[in-house]
């Protein structure tokens, strides 16, 4: 096992790349396109934010960014007119891809973006950062503008929780580390090296994220990393320190549907990798209690890990990017 030589030479800290010339540079050198996706649903609060300061210092500061979207699911609020109005590219993820339909999900918008935008490297940042700043985007496309091996590049960072009393100094990773890092620990031990594999920051070349399906849902960048490792191997990972990242706390009830998802992907994969005899079907509903005084409810949810081919596979990708 490589763990130790791949996080010596594999991980890297964002302030290893604080000269943006010369980042720019070598991007220039190479030809290179960088596309950020902002995935979203309901962020009218944090998106402003994050347009303004990424656009500022990452586009008309430092061209480092050729492409700014947001790609949204349909949100009721103004996520759209706010994030219109301060400079980004708008998109409605049901308005791509019309002939394959909507599916309402995070992995759907990460997927239509694979053929929206037109960048050689795509960085997806979340919508909810409360202190967005340009590591989120500097620090994991560097990587990949240095260095032609690496292929995806995932952030790690201290995850404090905001509360309305102020922020507490540590928590937060709680589904990877009781129900991700022990399914890698058992199935992919190489993959243990990975600190965050569940960040909702990473930057990816095209010619990867075209490659691999997408779930729609919780499972989506689970199956990414597993559909990476087995395909290109662990070389082709790289993580980068972000320092820290504030956000909005999920509740205990809400991690409970994003693992029972992300538990349904991996299942599915490690049986298409013939790792394990044929799985019993597998069922989609979620069930948790909620309790009213002494009457105790059973609520259920319908979650299907659906997912979404490799684009590659889609005729008007193809055709757009010139792919016989």
């Amino acid at each position: 096992m490589k763990i130790d030589s791949w996080l010596k030479n594999n991980t890297f800290h964002h302030g290893e790349f604080w000269d943006l010339k010369e980042l720019i540079k070598e991007k220039e050198k190479k030809g290179l396109k960088v596309s950020v996706c902002i995935p979203t649903l309901n962020e009218e609060k944090t998106i402003g934010k994050e347009i303004v300061i990424l656009r500022s210092e990452l586009m008309d500061r430092y061209p480092l960014i050729d492409e700014l979207a947001v790609i949204d699911s349909g949100s009721t609020d103004d996520t759209l007119k706010v994030a219109g109005s301060f400079g980004a590219d708008t998109y409605l993820s049901s308005e791509i891809l019309p002939k394959t339909g909507f599916k309402k999900g995070k992995g759907e918008n990460l997927w239509k973006a694979v053929h929206q935008l037109d960048g050689d490297i795509i960085c997806y940042v979340d919508a909810d950062i409360k202190n967005i700043h340009p590591r989120f985007v500097y620090g994991l496309v560097a990587p990949l503008i240095h260095r032609d091996e690496v292929h995806y590049v995932k952030a790690f960072y201290d995850r404090p929780l905001a509360f309305s009393s102020g922020i507490r100094p540590s928590g937060g990773g709680r589904v990877t580390e009781i129900l991700v890092r022990p399914l890698f620990s058992l199935f992919f031990p190489e993959l243990t090296a990975l600190i965050q594999p569940l960040s909702g920051e990473y930057a990816v070349r095209r010619t990867v994220l075209e490659k691999i399906p997408f779930p729609i849902g919780y499972g989506v960048e689970t199956s990414h990393i597993l559909d990476v490792y087995k395909d290109w191997g662990l070389d082709a990972f790289a993580q980068t320190d972000l320092d820290q990242r504030v956000h909005r706390n999920q509740t205990t009830l809400a991690l409970g549907k994003m693992s029972f998802g992300i538990l349904q992907s991996f299942l599915n994969r490690v049986e298409a990798y013939g790792m394990i005899d044929k799985m019993p079907e597998l069922a989609t509903i979620y069930r948790q209690f909620q309790a009213q005084e002494n009457r105790y409810e059973q609520v259920t949810f319908e979650i299907l890990e659906e997912e979404r081919p490799p684009m590659i596979e889609n005729e008007d990708y193809r055709k757009k990017f010139g792919i016989k």
